[in-house]
């Protein structure tokens, strides 16, 4: 094992907090990826790796050198790209919402893995909070407006969203004209309560009047935490959803789902790509992240 393949499994091993793991991540065995870092620790003569039977973490020394390495191999990645006319490889990790990845991502993904004939991809699926580093990812697609975070955000996009429900609901309760109509008395509008999994609270409905927000929060008997379950509740007429036009597209083309109050559109939704900020951007992630926008470009 070279020294530069030698720097890759420590990497790994640090971020994943595992030698199983990563020499899972690098096709190694992991008798490989044992020796490899005993050499390491002899050539440099430090302790770089603190083991348990349940736990892996660098010591001081570790922890210094994994910073170098990170920057290192960073530098080396361009250096290849750049000079040897060579094309990003390896395994790129992306987390992102199922929905997402249906819309934006799956229909032009053969075009951009024949362009980038050296790269494997693995999409997670969930808006959990991850835990980049720890977990092996390279970069999460999330969105909404983004808290405090030890991550890098880079915007790849913007979604207009639409206010709907179904005609069974707009039959028994009436199409509003106003924001104003939905908390009429008598009216007996109802939304789907889209949990946050940030606050476990309620998505409330947001309008724009006269060039200001204003948010609505209307009784919810039905509350849900999926996105296609929202949808579907909407279409059984269980209450009013705002979503993602692109995820309605087809239910509003077909009149399952019926667009109201289009005059006061909420907000637009932002879509960001974050990546860990003690990392330079491997040219995986950066070719990835640049094909990302063009989609988003495209298919908004």
């Amino acid at each position: 094992m070279d020294r530069f393949d030698a720097m890759r499994l420590f990497v790994r091993i640090v971020e994943r907090r595992s030698f199983s793991q990563a020499a899972l991540d690098l096709n190694l065995p992991a008798s490989t990826a044992t020796e490899g870092v005993k050499q390491l620790e002899g050539r440099l003569g430090a302790r770089l790796l603190q083991r348990t039977t349940r736990h892996v973490s660098p010591t001081l020394d570790g922890e210094a050198f994994y910073r170098r390495c990170l920057a290192i191999l960073a530098e080396l990645e361009d250096a290849e790209a750049e000079f040897g006319n060579a094309k990003p490889r390896g395994l790129l990790r992306v987390d992102v919402h199922g929905t997402l990845a249906r819309h934006f991502l799956l229909p032009g993904l053969p075009a951009f893995l024949e362009r980038y004939p050296d790269l494997k991809l693995h999409l997670g699926e969930g808006d959990r909070l991850v835990d980049l580093v720890r977990e092996g990812v390279d970069c999460v697609l999330r969105v909404g407006d983004l808290k405090d975070s030890a991550m890098i955000a880079r915007r790849v996009g913007m979604l207009d969203e639409a206010t709907c429900a179904s005609p069974a609901y707009l039959a028994k309760h009436g199409v509003p004209a106003t924001p104003d109509d939905l908390a009429k008395e008598g009216a007996g509008h109802e939304m789907i309560g889209f949990v946050s999994s940030a606050t476990g609270e309620f998505f409330p409905l947001e309008f724009m009047v006269d060039g200001a927000p204003r948010h609505v929060t209307l009784p919810a008997t039905l509350s849900v935490v999926g996105a296609e379950t929202n949808v579907v509740a909407a279409r059984l007429g269980l209450g009013i959803i705002q979503v993602p036009r692109y995820h309605v597209a087809a239910d509003l083309a077909a009149g399952t789902l019926v667009e109201i109050l289009a005059g006061y559109p909420p907000s637009q939704t932002p879509v960001s790509l974050l990546y860990p900020h003690s990392r330079q951007i491997p040219p995986r992630v950066r070719v990835f992240m640049e094909w990302l926008t063009r989609e988003f470009a495209a298919r908004s």
